[in-house]
């Protein structure tokens, strides 16, 4: 937090006012020191009382920009206060109870010092708020181990219900507004008012083509356990809202909340191990469950009701402008826990959640669809159901016969599976069975505890199982049974879960005689029988079992179940049935149409040197030479020449390591999916067209493999290959690599055959911005885009360009809107990609009316940017300027992080980077070598360290030195016009100002005195006088007279936190220097942990 510009001369008070203040709630009536000090100065009274009211009065209009941490537009403040004092009061009740009065009133007096320190700094009473800072920080470095992790559990939580509560008043504001800016309504009237044709306007909106990839990047602090809370809490908050509520029913709502705080209070706020890559993709499919599934139709319906009113045609009901995928089980790059057995499991439970999602949205359908009039084509098909389900009566009734007569251990049929997640598929590999003699993995059967009968304990004194015992095992196997009568038994387990069991059967309706037969409810009980099937099926695949049968009796794509809907749908409108085919049937269409058959489509992406050594193996194992000793223009010709040939270049007998050999694995499992589950294979670090040629041999190569083995096709079309131009370096010959590519005739027909002539680029953020410093970074990605378009456009080529945002500013983070507006002209044209990270996928998307927001957001910022691109810079001196001012603040920002010997080693002492990797947030490593220079350290754990300080250093760092440097050589008119009329520097120098309102000198400068040697405070001294000096030229360049003077509301959300964050971050620091001398001490590292999750829940991101 900066100071303000000081409106009162420096007070010097006695440390004796120190017991004053804290007997007085600063809310009432100030202190008698404070009443001293108002007839010297009669503006401070208001500045100390500040706690709950002096801002109350600013008006609920204030506007708030779609931000990293501020979802929405807007806040009401006395709502907002209104819930925070409700939930701070019942968290306050809660910890009387589990902790003591005695305890809370310690929590209260630090709270107290540490607001009252923030509103001297904000007064400008700099002594004042210094002096209470040290006596804030003297009591917590006195506090006893337990006492501090205590006080830190109360902050976290405090301030996780803050954020609770500020997102619930996004929800209700955008709830309440008749007229929602960015919304489908308000961007389209802009687009007709301004002269764009209703044609234009529909064919547009239907033809784009957004997804939004997410990641699992480890950025989310919070367990899965507490977000689910978190969101009980916001369901309450939100209930407690309707005006129709009782006395009782608000007594009720409050003893709801308390459950849920006392249950957060006694759940443990940690990680205890690092979560599988298996564990990420099912919390990402967990929000596709909670909440896409939810905002999906509603989003869709306000986007057609909208372009109904001002087109005069609604959405195609198979239309979907926005669709999803996914990194969470295909992002290799640096993470050897993704295997290629981990990428083929992620898939198939993606297959399987989407069926058993789609099942009981089916079940609620036919209950609804009971009518009888339809089609004939319908009625048809009602018919034709009806007769394979008596011939299949039959022929199962003559099976069961043959079975009876069968030896007794053969009678042990499975019983058809409940819709319930198999207990081994959530597993990254299947555990090989231990048990007798098999060499299978153990099936683990939904709804029992399955084990071998040769490994079941007795009964206790001989007696048999109770009714209350588990169910007798599905298989009997004998550990005497041979290889060929095990394959057999599991051949026929296989089969027994294809039909429809007798136990289904008594839980289903008969079904109707001809001719009152309800012919919906008819194609619909098929629909969802096919679909029970594709579930069983999955399992099998998922445990490596057998799994022989007709492809007709299951779903393989999304055509295959969108047939009998859009069936169903059309005779309901034939049949004057209209208001019933657009409800609950066409919600399901829809979400079938954006979902499909996987949920989110699966990205694979490796780094571009596991390629290269794989290519290098397999040309050495065929003595053809060492491919990395090759130059560019022999590399291309080879892998030219090969991906022109029709036989395959590896051979089955192939020895590798296993590195090389996991690359191939993954090819494989690639080409045995096929694009049907799969999206795009991205390469990160690219820099050469030989990058891209390499994959797409590799991918060639194992596809004629397993077509050979299958005897057919393999599924689905080749992956889009697509590099990731990261560096400085790479982004700058991103341009020279795509015209090289497509200069290469087999490339060029491959992409327009293959890829609808359709080249996808992938731009990233993280690294360009370690590399060089934001600024930097900035300007080197849009002139990298610019320069790809044209060379696209030079080839006619279109091209989507894949945006790798994180979600810090510091990684590419920050409002949507603002981000896909600022884009260099043409380079959005209806179509874009951009990865949601970490904690932002639960910003934007753990709730369904936030979800319903963001897609909003999306679908009209790219719809503008391709109607009305953005303004590029006005003349070619702006651009000149540019390349100063980023020329200046490269050089500045890699000589104090490169190139100062002292940098390293003050990074690992002033920050908690090495203790990092205890949060045990992600499955990958924070390196992706094991070197222990910045090089190879992560993005992420780069910016979540100095976020965690407060400093936010990589976001600024060289920024200010840059704008200096253009100021001083005069300038400063021409950046006021820049900062007007160019959206792309605007929203760059906005970021900025959003980070520097988060950061705060003082608190980064007592990290310095207390954890950083005497040798190295003088570095922290300079970077904080880079800090100070790069607000003013921000705020010269701005116009502004304040920090966020332009987004007041984000300015009180982020003081309001600070009576709690700060005293976090002081504690943080005791712990850290405790632990740094007794790093064995678990609950220190607990302590420390938990400080961590703090701030981050304070500060609404981490890196």
């Amino acid at each position: 937090m900066c100071a303000l510009p000081s409106l009162l001369p420096t007070v010097t008070l006695p440390s004796s006012f120190l017991s004053g203040l804290i007997d007085h709630q600063l809310a009432a009536t100030p202190p008698p020191i404070f009443r001293s000090l108002s007839f010297r100065f009669p503006s401070f009274v208001p500045v100390i009382c500040r706690e709950h009211a002096a801002l109350a009065s600013v008006s609920a209009a204030w506007k708030m920009t779609d931000t990293t941490d501020d979802i929405a537009e807007g806040i009401s403040f006395q709502s907002f206060d209104d819930d925070c004092k409700l939930l701070g009061n019942l968290l306050n009740d809660v910890l009387q109870r589990e902790i003591g009065s005695k305890f809370v009133e310690k929590l209260e007096r630090h709270r107290i010092l540490a607001q009252s320190a923030c509103n001297m700094r904000m007064a400008g009473i700099e002594d004042a708020a210094e002096l209470l800072e040290k006596q804030l920080a003297s009591e917590i470095s006195n506090m006893e181990l337990e006492e501090a992790l205590t006080l830190a559990r109360a902050f976290s939580h405090y301030l996780n219900l803050m954020g609770i509560a500020e997102t619930h008043h996004r929800v209700r504001r955008s709830r309440n507004l008749t007229h929602l800016s960015k919304s489908c309504d308000d961007i389209f009237s802009q687009l007709v008012q301004g002269r764009v044709s209703p044609d234009e306007l529909y064919n547009t909106v239907c033809n784009q083509e957004v997804e939004i990839v997410l990641t699992a990047h480890p950025t989310q602090i919070n367990r899965r356990t507490l977000q689910y809370k978190h969101i009980r809490i916001a369901h309450l908050l939100d209930y407690n809202d309707r005006p129709d509520l009782t006395h009782e029913d608000r007594e009720m709502l409050i003893e709801d909340l308390v459950r849920e705080i006392t249950s957060i209070w006694q759940t443990d706020e940690l990680r205890r191990h690092k979560p599988t890559p298996v564990d990420e993709a099912r919390a990402g499919l967990s929000i596709v469950e909670q909440s896409l599934w939810k905002a999906i139709p509603h989003y869709l319906r306000r986007l057609s009701n909208s372009l109904k009113k001002h087109t005069g045609r609604a959405l195609p009901l198979t239309c979907t402008p926005i669709k999803f995928g996914s990194w969470m089980g295909g992002d290799r790059d640096g993470n050897p826990n993704v295997t290629s057995k981990v990428t083929r499991n992620v898939a198939l439970l993606s297959r399987w959640m989407a069926a058993d999602l789609y099942i009981r949205e089916v079940d609620s359908l036919r209950f609804e669809l009971s009518m009888n009039r339809c089609n004939h084509k319908l009625l048809k098909l009602a018919h034709e159901i009806l007769e394979k389900e008596n011939q299949s009566e039959d022929w199962h009734e003559s099976r069961n016969q043959t079975l009876r007569s069968q030896p007794k251990h053969n009678s042990h049929i499975a019983p058809s599976l409940p819709r319930q997640l198999p207990a081994g598929a959530d597993l990254p590999a299947c555990t090989e069975c231990t048990d007798g003699d098999s060499n299978y993995p153990r099936l683990e059967v939904p709804g029992t505890d399955y084990m071998p009968l040769s490994c079941q304990k007795p009964a206790e004194n001989g007696n048999k199982s109770n009714a209350n015992d588990n169910p007798p095992p599905v298989i009997l196997r004998s550990c005497s049974f041979g290889s060929s009568q095990l394959l057999a038994q599991r051949k026929l387990f296989a089969e027994s879960k294809i039909g429809r069991s007798s136990f289904h059967k008594l839980l289903e309706p008969s079904l109707p005689q001809r001719p009152g037969i309800a012919p919906y409810r008819i194609v619909l009980g098929d629909v969802k029988d096919k679909l029970l099937k594709t579930q069983r099926r999955l399992e099998l695949l998922l445990d490596d079992l057998p799994c022989e049968y007709d492809p007709l009796v299951y779903y393989e794509t999304t055509q295959q179940l969108l047939e009998p809907l859009l069936l169903c749908y059309e005779s309901l409108q034939l049949s004057g049935s209209g208001a019933l085919a657009d409800g609950r049937l066409a919600d399901l269409i829809r979400r079938v149409a954006t979902f499909g058959m996987v949920l989110m489509k699966l990205d694979l992406r490796q780094e571009s040197g596991r390629h290269s050594d794989t290519i290098d193996a397999i040309t050495k194992y065929l003595d053809m030479g060492t491919f990395r000793e090759w130059d560019e223009e022999k590399k291309l010709e080879f892998l030219t020449r090969e991906l022109k040939g029709k036989r395959p270049l590896v051979p089955p007998s192939i020895e590798v390591s296993s590195d090389v050999q996991e690359v191939l694995d993954t090819f494989r499992v690639a080409a045995e999916i096929g694009s049907d589950s799969l999206g795009a294979y991205v390469i990160s670090m690219a820099s050469n067209a030989s990058d891209v040629l390499a994959v797409e041999l590799l991918q060639k190569d194992a596809r004629l493999a397993v077509s050979g083995e299958l005897g057919r096709p393999c599924p689905g079309g080749t992956l889009r290959v697509v590099p990731l131009f990261e560096t400085v370096k790479d982004l700058r010959g991103a341009g020279s690599v795509i015209r090289q590519l497509l200069s290469i005739d087999w490339y060029r027909e491959h992409i327009i055959r293959n890829h609808n002539g359709h080249q996808e680029v992938m731009v990233g953020y993280s690294d360009s911005g370690k590399d060089a410093g934001r600024f930097t970074a900035a300007w080197e990605l849009y002139k990298a885009q610019e320069d790809v378009v044209a060379a696209c456009n030079e080839f006619g080529i279109k091209v989507t360009l894949f945006h790798g945002r994180g979600g810090s500013i510091g990684r590419g983070g920050g409002p949507t809107h603002l981000a896909i507006q600022s884009q260099p002209p043409g380079s959005v044209m209806g179509t874009l990609r951009s990865t949601e990270q970490g904690e932002m996928v639960q910003a934007k998307f753990g709730l369904p009316q936030t979800s319903v927001r963001q897609l909003e957001i999306y679908t009209t910022a790219v719809l503008l940017a391709t109607l009305q691109p953005p303004l590029p810079p006005r003349e070619l001196k702006w651009r000149n300027l540019m390349e100063e001012i980023s020329k200046i603040s490269c050089e500045m920002y890699r000589k104090t992080v490169y190139e100062n010997p002292n940098f390293l080693a003050y990074f690992h002492e002033a920050t908690p980077q090495a203790e990092l990797g205890f949060l045990n947030i992600g499955s990958r490593p924070t390196r992706r070598k094991s070197s222990t220079g910045i090089g190879h350290l992560r993005a992420i754990p780069w910016v979540f360290a100095w976020t965690q300080t407060r400093f936010v250093l990589p976001a600024w760092l060289g920024v200010g030195a840059g704008l200096k440097g253009a100021c001083e050589k005069g300038y400063t008119e021409d950046l006021k016009a820049m900062y007007k009329a160019w959206p792309f520097f605007q929203s760059t120098i906005d970021l900025i100002e959003m980070v520097l309102g988060k950061a705060d000198a003082p608190i980064a400068k007592h990290y310095d005195e207390v954890l950083v040697s005497q040798s190295r405070r003088e570095l922290g001294a300079e970077l904080r006088r880079e800090l100070l000096a790069t607000e003013k030229f921000v705020l010269i360049v701005s116009g502004h007279e304040r920090l966020l003077n332009n987004n007041r509301s984000l300015r009180r959300l982020i003081d309001s936190r600070l009576s709690y964050l700060n005293p976090m971050n002081m504690l943080q620091v005791e712990v850290l220097k405790r632990l740094r001398r007794d790093d064995d001490n678990n609950k220190l590292r607990d302590a420390l942990l938990i400080t961590i999750n703090g701030i981050a829940a304070g500060m609404r991101n981490t890196g």
